[in-house]
């Protein structure tokens, strides 16, 4: 690629696809609501942008041609800020992508999209959502974009519904979704390297033996997670990090996501 998008970058994965995937393009913009909290990489520039600014997005996408979509608000909170970011962000950032070519698109959805499915419930990409707050349901409402994006007009996008991705797992439930650093990395990788993509869910999490997700539909963009969240069981046991069997990180696949209140609006 010539230059590749990442939005959301002044995020914590954001820091890390800023700093990994600069091979993926000659060159790489930069964006966030927020300024950089860091020194980018040489071959980057950073460009201030609000997801809710329409003609600003449409200047931000132009020239790009591929897109790792991390931006927008990331946990819960006002239904009027997850509405500009993550709702009307989204729609922007579509438009501006069918106004310049549709290129590629590796969008971050979540996993808290089936948070109210049960721990010991294997879910698949057939499964209905099952949304714990009203984050995971402006996740919902962008896959469902993503997919009529690509179904009217054939942009292509990886719906990547990403577990949790840090550097370690550090509590109980981590051990089910904690997606490491190197399989971000090669998943998004893949993403773009893959001859055609059209539009999978794919579940963004390593090869963790206490995982509830599978990836068999999504099995021929080749991505194959080889990091595990098994190693650290003992050393979280050891910490006493291992809930009641009724707490939400050991009942629900959202964790603590299923209890957490609706913010009220100013």
């Amino acid at each position: 690629m010539k230059r590749l998008l990442i939005t959301g970058a002044s995020g914590g994965l954001g820091r890390v696809a800023s700093a990994r995937l600069g091979h993926l393009a000659e060159h790489i913009r930069l964006s966030d609501v927020m300024p950089l909290p860091y020194t980018p990489p040489s071959q980057a520039e950073f460009v201030q942008c609000n997801l809710a600014d329409a003609d600003g997005v449409m200047k931000l996408v132009e020239g790009c041609d591929g897109i790792v979509h991390l931006g927008g608000i990331s946990t819960e909170r006002k239904f009027s800020e997850i509405l500009d970011a993550n709702i009307l962000g989204m729609r922007n950032l579509y438009e501006a992508a069918r106004a310049h070519g549709m290129p590629r698109i590796f969008f971050g959805s979540s996993n808290h999209v089936t948070g109210f499915y049960p721990q010991d419930e294997h879910v698949d990409l057939n499964s209905p959502y099952r949304p714990d707050g009203l984050y995971a349901v402006s996740k919902c409402f962008g896959e469902a974009l993503a997919r009529f994006y690509f179904d009217k007009f054939g942009q292509e996008t990886a719906m990547v519904r990403i577990g949790s991705c840090f550097e370690e797992p550090t509590d109980y439930r981590m051990l089910a979704t904690w997606l490491s650093y190197d399989d971000f990395v090669a998943l998004v990788e893949r993403v773009f390297d893959v001859p055609r993509l059209g539009c999978p869910v794919i579940w963004g999490v390593s090869d963790n033996s206490r995982a509830w997700w599978t990836n068999e539909t999504a099995t021929y963009i080749g991505w194959k997670p080889r990091d595990s969240a098994d190693r650290w069981e003992a050393t979280l046991k050891a910490q006493g990090k291992w809930p009641d069997p009724e707490h939400p990180l050991a009942k629900w696949q959202g964790g603590n996501n299923t209890q957490d209140p609706i913010v009220k609006e100013d």
